[in-house]
């Protein structure tokens, strides 16, 4: 077990490096390079795709027969749609962003050519002692907006600053590690996983494994707005999972210490034998696991079926309450995650 702590300390701290990292979809140059830098470092030959994403090939001997893990990079986010008459910003969300959950957030303008800015996302009319509707206002895209924190009071003057349409909008993500074992943050979907993937490659390394089957991972850029992994599968990939946010929540038995094994989620059935094999594998191992129906979730792999491979497909992650909010996971949930990939694989 000490072996593992010490890749699970590595994960937590590849998990705040990524999230300290922009990255809405779309937007993946800059996580990209951290990713290629650190496989680079690790050992591990990766290459950065025509699409944006990054691929890594994990080594192993028969590349007929071989196994993709799927971890996004990209997160949810926002983009200036319109610059009001006030010159504060109208946004348009990137994936599920909810503007409930980026009410009084602090955010990031990201403009094309003239640096970025720094605001806060605000309902509109924000302030309790002048707005008696604040507590019965339902928080949408067209009832919340951006205050950027310049001296701004026309959409003029907030032109003049290089702001236009299409700009991205980054939410600060508040990573926060306590000292009972959890990480909490905004984008835990899924920088906590690619990070797992980060460990599991350093693993590799240095424990000098060759598995049977060659493995791949691929940290996708466009899983959020629903064709991350879609495209870059190498040949003889037989076999491909989604290493994503286990669900955690009211109807499912998986906690942020276990790593969750899906079996269905609005897409589907996951692949019978792949589902099967990990749970023989962490029964075996005695590995804390929860199989569970996800009510509401795509993922990447599924993706990858729609366009068209012939592979069989799982999902796994470890436990995330609040999806798409203020997230929660624990280090135990990674480690239960990084043991499952490495007995299955071995």
């Amino acid at each position: 077990m000490k072996k593992w702590n010490s890749y699970v300390d590595y994960v937590m701290e590849q998990a705040q490096k990524l999230l300290a990292i922009d990255s809405p979809s779309g937007y993946s140059r800059e996580v990209t390079d951290y990713l290629l830098e650190e496989l680079g470092r690790l050992g591990v030959t990766a290459r950065r795709t025509v699409k944006g994403g990054v691929l890594a090939d994990l080594g192993g001997r028969n590349k007929k027969d071989a196994i993709l893990l799927e971890a996004h990079c990209d997160t949810l986010g926002a983009m200036v749609a319109q610059i009001k008459a006030n010159g504060r910003l109208k946004l348009t969300n990137i994936g599920g962003m909810q503007a409930a959950n980026g009410e009084a957030e602090n955010v990031r303008i990201i403009t094309k050519e003239n640096g970025i800015y720094e605001g806060t996302c605000q309902l509109t009319d924000a302030s309790v002692h002048v707005n008696g509707n604040y507590g019965k206002t339902e928080r949408t895209w067209d009832t919340v907006e951006v205050v950027i924190d310049e001296n701004v009071g026309s959409r003029e003057e907030t032109e003049q600053l290089g702001i236009m349409p299409g700009d991205y909008v980054c939410f600060d993500p508040r990573t926060r590690l306590t000292a009972s074992g959890y990480i909490k943050s905004r984008f835990l979907d899924d920088k906590l996983s690619a990070a797992i993937l980060l460990g599991y490659a350093k693993y590799r390394k240095e424990e000098k494994i060759l598995t049977e089957r060659r493995g791949y991972e691929h940290f996708t850029v466009y899983e959020e707005v629903g064709h991350g992994g879609s495209a870059s599968v190498p040949d003889g990939v037989t076999e491909a999972w989604s290493v994503d946010m286990g669900c955690v929540g009211e109807g499912l038995q998986c906690t942020e210490r276990q790593v969750s094994i899906c079996a269905k989620d609005s897409g589907g059935p996951y692949n019978y034998d792949v589902v099967s094999g990990m749970i023989r594998t962490a029964k075996r191992e005695g590995i804390d696991f929860a199989v569970d129906v996800y009510p509401h979730y795509g993922s990447d792999v599924e993706a990858t079926l729609r366009a068209g491979y012939d592979i069989r497909h799982g999902l796994i992650g470890p436990g995330v309450y609040a999806s798409h909010g203020y997230e929660r996971s624990h280090r135990d949930g990674v480690k239960n995650t990084l043991r499952l990939i490495q007995a299955y694989l071995e």
